[in-house]
Protein backbone atom coordinates (compact mmCIF):
# COMPACT_ATOMS: atom_id res chain seq x y z
CA UNK A 1 0.00 0.00 0.00
CA UNK A 2 1.35 3.44 -0.98
CA UNK A 3 0.22 6.24 1.33
CA UNK A 4 0.83 9.97 1.02
CA UNK A 5 1.36 11.64 4.41
CA UNK A 6 0.57 15.32 5.08
CA UNK A 7 1.81 17.04 8.26
CA UNK A 8 0.58 20.60 8.90
CA UNK A 9 0.03 20.75 12.66
CA UNK A 10 2.20 23.78 13.41
CA UNK A 11 5.12 25.45 11.61
CA UNK A 12 6.53 22.72 9.36
CA UNK A 13 4.93 21.51 6.17
CA UNK A 14 5.87 17.83 5.85
CA UNK A 15 4.97 15.65 2.88
CA UNK A 16 6.04 12.01 2.44
CA UNK A 17 5.27 8.85 0.52
CA UNK A 18 5.41 5.52 2.34
CA UNK A 19 5.09 2.05 0.82
CA UNK A 20 4.11 -0.78 3.19
CA UNK A 21 6.48 -3.15 1.36
CA UNK A 22 9.34 -0.86 0.28
CA UNK A 23 9.37 1.59 3.17
CA UNK A 24 9.84 5.35 2.92
CA UNK A 25 10.02 6.30 -0.76
CA UNK A 26 10.42 10.09 -0.49
CA UNK A 27 9.83 12.96 1.89
CA UNK A 28 10.21 16.74 2.00
CA UNK A 29 10.00 19.19 4.92
CA UNK A 30 9.58 22.93 4.64
CA UNK A 31 10.28 24.91 7.81
CA UNK A 32 8.58 28.23 8.50
CA UNK A 33 11.38 29.54 10.72
CA UNK A 34 12.01 32.54 8.47
CA UNK A 35 8.29 33.40 8.49
CA UNK A 36 7.99 33.51 12.29
CA UNK A 37 11.50 34.64 13.30
CA UNK A 38 10.72 38.36 13.38
CA UNK A 39 7.84 37.68 15.81
CA UNK A 40 9.87 35.45 18.13
CA UNK A 41 7.31 32.63 17.96
CA UNK A 42 4.71 30.93 15.80
CA UNK A 43 1.92 33.19 14.50
CA UNK A 44 -1.01 30.78 13.82
CA UNK A 45 -2.55 32.74 10.94
CA UNK A 46 0.78 33.04 9.14
CA UNK A 47 1.44 29.34 9.71
CA UNK A 48 -1.88 28.40 8.07
CA UNK A 49 -1.26 30.64 5.08
CA UNK A 50 2.23 29.23 4.55
CA UNK A 51 0.91 25.66 4.61
CA UNK A 52 -1.55 26.65 1.87
CA UNK A 53 1.33 28.11 -0.14
CA UNK A 54 3.75 25.16 0.21
CA UNK A 55 1.72 21.95 0.51
CA UNK A 56 0.82 21.34 -3.14
CA UNK A 57 4.29 22.18 -4.54
CA UNK A 58 5.81 19.80 -1.96
CA UNK A 59 3.39 17.04 -2.97
CA UNK A 60 4.52 17.45 -6.58
CA UNK A 61 8.18 17.29 -5.50
CA UNK A 62 7.68 14.17 -3.39
CA UNK A 63 5.83 12.34 -6.17
CA UNK A 64 8.56 13.33 -8.64
CA UNK A 65 11.28 12.14 -6.23
CA UNK A 66 9.54 8.76 -6.01
CA UNK A 67 8.96 8.57 -9.77
CA UNK A 68 5.23 8.10 -9.24
CA UNK A 69 1.99 9.97 -9.89
CA UNK A 70 -1.04 10.64 -7.72
CA UNK A 71 -2.82 7.81 -9.52
CA UNK A 72 -0.32 5.40 -7.93
CA UNK A 73 -1.56 6.22 -4.42
CA UNK A 74 -3.62 3.79 -2.36
CA UNK A 75 -4.43 6.12 0.52
CA UNK A 76 -3.95 9.54 2.12
CA UNK A 77 -2.94 10.23 5.73
CA UNK A 78 -3.07 13.70 7.26
CA UNK A 79 -2.56 15.09 10.74
CA UNK A 80 -5.94 15.48 12.42
CA UNK A 81 -4.59 16.76 15.75
CA UNK A 82 -3.39 17.91 18.16
CA UNK A 83 -2.08 21.23 16.87
CA UNK A 84 -3.10 24.68 15.66
CA UNK A 85 -6.64 24.39 14.34
CA UNK A 86 -6.07 26.59 11.28
CA UNK A 87 -2.91 24.73 10.30
CA UNK A 88 -4.59 21.36 10.86
CA UNK A 89 -7.50 22.36 8.63
CA UNK A 90 -5.15 23.00 5.70
CA UNK A 91 -3.85 19.43 5.76
CA UNK A 92 -7.27 17.94 6.52
CA UNK A 93 -9.00 19.78 3.67
CA UNK A 94 -6.24 18.95 1.22
CA UNK A 95 -5.93 15.32 2.29
CA UNK A 96 -9.66 14.64 2.36
CA UNK A 97 -10.16 16.37 -1.02
CA UNK A 98 -7.31 14.45 -2.66
CA UNK A 99 -8.66 11.17 -1.37
CA UNK A 100 -12.13 11.97 -2.69
CA UNK A 101 -10.78 12.94 -6.12
CA UNK A 102 -8.57 9.86 -6.36
CA UNK A 103 -11.23 7.54 -4.89
CA UNK A 104 -8.87 6.21 -2.21
CA UNK A 105 -9.37 6.03 1.58
CA UNK A 106 -8.15 8.78 3.90
CA UNK A 107 -7.25 8.67 7.57
CA UNK A 108 -6.69 11.45 10.11
CA UNK A 109 -3.59 10.68 12.21
CA UNK A 110 -2.76 11.66 15.78
CA UNK A 111 0.35 13.85 15.65
CA UNK A 112 1.93 12.28 18.73
CA UNK A 113 1.23 8.75 17.50
CA UNK A 114 3.23 9.75 14.44
CA UNK A 115 6.17 10.82 16.62
CA UNK A 116 5.83 7.71 18.76
CA UNK A 117 6.03 5.41 15.73
CA UNK A 118 8.74 7.38 13.88
CA UNK A 119 11.55 5.02 15.04
CA UNK A 120 9.75 2.26 13.10
CA UNK A 121 10.96 3.97 9.90
CA UNK A 122 14.58 3.06 10.69
CA UNK A 123 16.36 -0.14 9.68
CA UNK A 124 16.96 -0.91 13.36
CA UNK A 125 13.48 -0.46 14.79
CA UNK A 126 12.11 -1.45 18.22
CA UNK A 127 9.79 -4.35 18.87
CA UNK A 128 6.75 -4.03 21.13
CA UNK A 129 6.52 -3.43 24.04
CA UNK A 130 8.60 -0.34 24.69
CA UNK A 131 8.64 2.86 26.72
CA UNK A 132 8.37 6.06 24.69
CA UNK A 133 9.68 9.42 25.81
CA UNK A 134 7.85 11.97 23.66
CA UNK A 135 9.60 15.33 23.91
CA UNK A 136 8.43 18.02 21.52
CA UNK A 137 7.69 21.73 21.67
CA UNK A 138 4.24 21.15 23.11
CA UNK A 139 4.42 17.74 24.78
CA UNK A 140 6.56 15.86 27.29
CA UNK A 141 5.14 12.42 27.99
CA UNK A 142 6.24 8.96 29.07
CA UNK A 143 4.09 6.28 27.43
CA UNK A 144 4.10 2.49 27.74
CA UNK A 145 3.47 1.06 24.29
CA UNK A 146 2.19 -2.49 23.88
CA UNK A 147 1.24 -2.06 20.20
CA UNK A 148 -0.22 0.47 17.77
CA UNK A 149 -3.00 2.24 19.65
CA UNK A 150 -2.27 0.34 22.88
CA UNK A 151 -0.89 3.19 24.95
CA UNK A 152 -0.70 3.75 28.70
CA UNK A 153 0.25 7.25 29.82
CA UNK A 154 2.81 6.91 32.62
CA UNK A 155 3.62 10.58 33.15
CA UNK A 156 3.52 14.01 31.52
CA UNK A 157 4.47 17.60 32.12
CA UNK A 158 2.21 19.43 34.55
CA UNK A 159 3.15 22.81 33.05
CA UNK A 160 5.52 23.65 30.19
CA UNK A 161 6.84 20.87 27.98
CA UNK A 162 10.62 20.45 27.80
CA UNK A 163 10.73 22.07 24.37
CA UNK A 164 8.74 25.06 25.59
CA UNK A 165 11.10 25.45 28.54
CA UNK A 166 14.10 25.42 26.18
CA UNK A 167 12.50 28.10 24.00
CA UNK A 168 11.51 30.33 26.92
CA UNK A 169 14.93 30.05 28.59
CA UNK A 170 16.52 30.98 25.26
CA UNK A 171 14.24 34.00 24.95
CA UNK A 172 15.35 35.17 28.41
CA UNK A 173 18.91 35.19 27.05
CA UNK A 174 17.91 37.06 23.88
CA UNK A 175 18.85 34.13 21.63
CA UNK A 176 17.46 34.11 18.08
CA UNK A 177 14.32 32.16 17.15
CA UNK A 178 13.96 29.18 17.31
CA UNK A 179 15.47 29.36 20.76
CA UNK A 180 15.83 25.69 21.75
CA UNK A 181 18.46 24.70 19.17
CA UNK A 182 20.27 28.02 19.70
CA UNK A 183 20.46 27.36 23.46
CA UNK A 184 21.87 23.86 22.85
CA UNK A 185 24.57 25.27 20.57
CA UNK A 186 25.50 27.92 23.11
CA UNK A 187 25.60 25.30 25.88
CA UNK A 188 28.48 23.55 24.11
CA UNK A 189 30.67 26.52 25.08
CA UNK A 190 29.60 26.54 28.73
CA UNK A 191 30.35 24.86 32.05
CA UNK A 192 27.27 22.81 32.98
CA UNK A 193 28.41 22.49 36.61
CA UNK A 194 29.07 26.15 37.41
CA UNK A 195 25.47 26.70 38.52
CA UNK A 196 23.56 24.01 40.39
CA UNK A 197 20.20 23.94 38.62
CA UNK A 198 17.38 21.97 40.32
CA UNK A 199 16.07 18.64 38.98
CA UNK A 200 12.35 19.30 39.40
CA UNK A 201 10.05 16.58 40.78
CA UNK A 202 12.82 13.98 40.94
CA UNK A 203 12.77 13.88 44.75
CA UNK A 204 9.21 12.54 44.86
CA UNK A 205 7.60 9.37 43.47
CA UNK A 206 5.85 9.37 40.13
CA UNK A 207 6.68 10.02 36.50
CA UNK A 208 5.22 13.48 35.92
CA UNK A 209 7.40 16.43 34.91
CA UNK A 210 7.52 20.14 35.75
CA UNK A 211 9.86 22.64 34.12
CA UNK A 212 8.42 25.96 35.33
CA UNK A 213 10.83 26.06 38.28
CA UNK A 214 13.79 25.75 35.95
CA UNK A 215 12.62 28.83 34.06
CA UNK A 216 12.41 30.80 37.32
CA UNK A 217 15.88 29.64 38.36
CA UNK A 218 17.24 30.61 34.93
CA UNK A 219 15.76 34.11 35.21
CA UNK A 220 17.28 34.49 38.70
CA UNK A 221 20.76 33.51 37.48
CA UNK A 222 20.53 35.88 34.52
CA UNK A 223 19.67 38.78 36.84
CA UNK A 224 22.49 37.81 39.23
CA UNK A 225 25.11 37.68 36.48
CA UNK A 226 24.00 40.64 34.38
CA UNK A 227 26.21 43.74 34.55
CA UNK A 228 25.12 47.33 33.98
CA UNK A 229 26.69 48.79 30.85
CA UNK A 230 26.29 52.41 29.78
CA UNK A 231 26.08 53.18 26.07
CA UNK A 232 25.19 56.60 24.67
CA UNK A 233 23.96 57.69 28.06
CA UNK A 234 21.65 54.69 28.47
CA UNK A 235 22.35 52.01 31.09
CA UNK A 236 21.39 48.43 30.22
CA UNK A 237 21.84 45.11 32.00
CA UNK A 238 24.12 42.96 29.82
CA UNK A 239 24.99 39.29 30.26
CA UNK A 240 28.58 38.37 29.41
CA UNK A 241 28.97 35.67 26.79
CA UNK A 242 30.58 33.12 29.13
CA UNK A 243 27.95 33.69 31.81
CA UNK A 244 25.27 33.16 29.18
CA UNK A 245 26.96 29.97 27.93
CA UNK A 246 27.32 28.59 31.47
CA UNK A 247 23.66 29.28 32.25
CA UNK A 248 22.62 27.60 28.98
CA UNK A 249 24.80 24.58 29.76
CA UNK A 250 23.45 24.30 33.30
CA UNK A 251 19.86 24.59 32.11
CA UNK A 252 20.32 21.93 29.41
CA UNK A 253 22.11 19.60 31.83
CA UNK A 254 19.25 19.91 34.33
CA UNK A 255 16.59 19.12 31.71
CA UNK A 256 18.57 16.15 30.36
CA UNK A 257 19.19 14.72 33.83
CA UNK A 258 15.55 15.17 34.81
CA UNK A 259 14.39 13.32 31.70
CA UNK A 260 16.97 10.57 32.28
CA UNK A 261 15.92 10.08 35.92
CA UNK A 262 12.26 9.74 34.94
CA UNK A 263 13.04 7.37 32.07
CA UNK A 264 15.10 5.14 34.34
CA UNK A 265 12.26 5.13 36.84
CA UNK A 266 9.76 4.16 34.10
CA UNK A 267 11.94 1.28 32.94
CA UNK A 268 12.38 0.02 36.51
CA UNK A 269 8.66 0.28 37.31
CA UNK A 270 7.43 -1.45 34.14
CA UNK A 271 10.26 -3.91 33.56
CA UNK A 272 10.26 -2.92 29.86
CA UNK A 273 13.88 -2.73 28.68
CA UNK A 274 13.33 -0.92 25.36
CA UNK A 275 13.20 2.88 25.29
CA UNK A 276 12.46 5.13 22.33
CA UNK A 277 12.94 8.90 22.21
CA UNK A 278 10.96 10.93 19.70
CA UNK A 279 9.90 14.53 19.09
CA UNK A 280 11.88 17.66 18.34
CA UNK A 281 13.87 17.66 21.60
CA UNK A 282 14.78 14.04 20.81
CA UNK A 283 17.36 15.42 18.36
CA UNK A 284 19.33 16.96 21.25
CA UNK A 285 22.78 15.32 21.25
CA UNK A 286 23.28 15.53 25.02
CA UNK A 287 19.91 13.91 25.66
CA UNK A 288 20.60 11.09 23.20
CA UNK A 289 24.01 10.36 24.69
CA UNK A 290 22.76 10.45 28.29
CA UNK A 291 19.78 8.18 27.66
CA UNK A 292 21.89 5.71 25.69
CA UNK A 293 24.39 5.58 28.55
CA UNK A 294 21.60 5.10 31.08
CA UNK A 295 19.56 2.42 29.29
CA UNK A 296 22.56 0.41 28.11
CA UNK A 297 23.89 0.49 31.67
CA UNK A 298 20.62 -1.21 32.67
CA UNK A 299 21.04 -3.87 29.97
CA UNK A 300 18.35 -2.37 27.74
CA UNK A 301 18.12 -0.84 24.27
CA UNK A 302 17.40 2.69 23.11
CA UNK A 303 16.03 3.73 19.72
CA UNK A 304 15.75 7.10 17.97
CA UNK A 305 14.49 8.27 14.61
CA UNK A 306 17.09 10.06 12.48
CA UNK A 307 17.32 13.78 13.43
CA UNK A 308 15.31 14.94 10.39
CA UNK A 309 12.44 12.71 11.53
CA UNK A 310 12.49 14.08 15.08
CA UNK A 311 10.98 17.35 13.92
CA UNK A 312 7.42 17.42 12.58
CA UNK A 313 7.42 15.51 9.28
CA UNK A 314 5.16 13.78 6.79
CA UNK A 315 7.00 10.45 6.98
CA UNK A 316 5.75 9.68 10.48
CA UNK A 317 2.19 10.59 9.46
CA UNK A 318 2.40 8.42 6.35
CA UNK A 319 3.69 5.47 8.40
CA UNK A 320 1.12 5.78 11.19
CA UNK A 321 -1.64 6.27 8.64
CA UNK A 322 -0.56 3.20 6.70
CA UNK A 323 -0.87 1.03 9.80
CA UNK A 324 -4.46 2.13 10.36
CA UNK A 325 -5.45 1.96 6.68
CA UNK A 326 -4.10 -1.60 6.50
CA UNK A 327 -6.36 -2.40 9.46
CA UNK A 328 -9.31 -1.08 7.37
CA UNK A 329 -9.72 2.11 9.36
CA UNK A 330 -10.64 5.20 7.35
CA UNK A 331 -12.49 8.49 7.72
CA UNK A 332 -15.79 9.47 6.19
CA UNK A 333 -16.18 12.51 3.94
CA UNK A 334 -16.49 14.95 6.85
CA UNK A 335 -13.50 17.22 7.44
CA UNK A 336 -12.69 17.50 11.13
CA UNK A 337 -9.70 18.42 13.28
CA UNK A 338 -9.03 17.85 16.97
CA UNK A 339 -6.71 20.56 18.38
CA UNK A 340 -6.69 18.77 21.77
CA UNK A 341 -6.70 15.00 21.48
CA UNK A 342 -5.50 12.60 24.22
CA UNK A 343 -3.22 9.89 22.85
CA UNK A 344 -4.98 7.30 25.01
CA UNK A 345 -8.26 7.90 23.12
CA UNK A 346 -6.96 6.08 20.04
CA UNK A 347 -8.26 2.65 19.07
CA UNK A 348 -5.92 -0.34 19.37
CA UNK A 349 -4.85 -2.39 16.36
CA UNK A 350 -4.39 -6.16 16.41
CA UNK A 351 -0.71 -7.11 16.40
CA UNK A 352 -1.16 -9.08 13.18
CA UNK A 353 -2.33 -6.04 11.25
CA UNK A 354 0.81 -3.95 11.84
CA UNK A 355 3.30 -3.59 8.99
CA UNK A 356 7.02 -3.19 9.83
Amino acid sequence: MRVLGLETSCDETGIALYDSEQGLLAHRIYSQIAVHAEYGGVVPELASRDHVRKAIPLIREVMADAGLTLQDLDGIAYTRGPGLVGALLVGACLGRSLAWALEVPAIGVHHMEGHLLAPMLEDESPKFPFIALLVSGGHTQLVQVEGVGRYTLLGESLDDAAGEAFDKAAKMMDLPYPGGPQLSQLAEQGDALRFKFPRPMTDRPGLDFSFSGLKTFTRTKILECAQNVELDGVTNAVLAHQDKADIAAGFQHAVVETLAIKCKRAVEQTGVQRLIIAGGVGANKKLRARLREMIEGMGGQVFYPRPELCTDNGAMIAYAGTQRLLAFENDDLAISCVPRWPLTDLSALDAGSVST
